[in-house]
């Protein structure tokens, strides 16, 4: 058993002035956990596959001075619209065109974990003029590793037809270094998401990218990363399930003004499992310090 300090959502955002809330973003409800102010540049923050804006929790407060910090639920995942087709990168895009059209932004800088990375990529290369800079972290879509793409549709999967305490927890053990670190309120905060009644067509609509044949079509290509101009944060680490850090390597080779950082002791979240060091990698980078 590990000695680790009880947390919950809660006790990360207890001092955090923040808001949740849903937003009509062209046909999409999107959640949304909002902090900063609109007067600040507009950071959004886009969380993995089958994940939600609670992935941002331990970042929102750090962020808040100087972004107008928006973490969003993806369609088909948390609590906004679940649309019962196949989602592809491409609808992803759609939704969040329409989230900044919403929020009257032109511009906006991305961070996107695994799947939000992938986002981020492509929104870079084909929609430049949106986009200030970016951060890819343990960004999914460069990469169609069966093994790997097998194991997150099982859990998934599993978890979406039966969302016991044991199922969620196993989904949620994934994607840490050290499993102590997936809380029991972290747990429910997802099982509940998972006992909504249309989460298991959702679910098999958001693994569609783990089908060999859809998930080819929307990877990112070589010549898509070396388009990207925009200023971007490479973050990887060192125990990443979904893929090594050479190929954070490769990734930062072919985007021209790339910048690449490696987090020790980690997994497919660092942002929540050493929240300090990633906080400040990734506003040295966005603030071009």
């Amino acid at each position: 058993m590990s000695n680790r300090p009880y947390t919950s959502v809660w006790s990360d955002l207890r001092e955090v002035e923040f808001s949740q809330g849903f937003l009509q973003a062209g046909p999409y409800r999107t959640r949304y956990l909002h902090t900063g102010d609109e007067t600040k540049p507009t950071l959004l923050m886009l969380h993995g596959i089958t994940g939600h804006a609670e992935a941002y929790v331990r970042n929102l407060a750090a962020h808040a001075p100087h972004f107008n910090t928006y973490a969003i639920d993806f369609i088909g995942h948390g609590y906004s619209s679940k649309p019962t087709h196949p989602l592809e990168i491409e609808h992803y895009i759609d939704q969040i065109q329409h989230v900044l059209d919403h929020l009257g932004v032109e511009k906006a800088y991305f961070s996107g974990e695994s799947l939000g990375g992938w986002v981020t990529a492509k929104i870079a290369a084909h929609h430049p003029d949106r986009v200030e800079r970016i951060v890819l972290n343990t960004m999914g879509g460069t990469m169609a590793n069966p093994q790997v793409m097998e194991r997150l549709y099982t859990l998934s999967m599993a978890a979406a037809k039966d969302p016991s305490w044991e199922r969620v927890r196993a989904r949620l053990e994934w994607l840490m270094a050290d499993p102590a670190m997936v809380t029991d309120d972290l747990i429910r905060t997802r099982q509940a998401i998972f006992e909504q009644p249309d989460w298991l067509a959702a679910c098999e609509a958001n693994m569609a990218l783990q089908n060999l044949e859809i998930r080819r079509r929307n990877m990112v290509t070589d010549e898509e990363l070396a388009s990207i101009q925009a200023p971007a944060l490479v973050l990887w680490t060192t125990k990443d399930p979904s893929g090594p850090v050479t190929e954070a390597e490769r990734i930062a080779s072919l985007i021209p003004n790339s910048t690449l950082a490696v987090m020790d002791n980690c997994g497919h979240w660092p942002q929540y499992e050493d929240t300090d060091t990633f906080n400040r990698i990734h506003l040295d980078f966005l603030l071009g310090r």
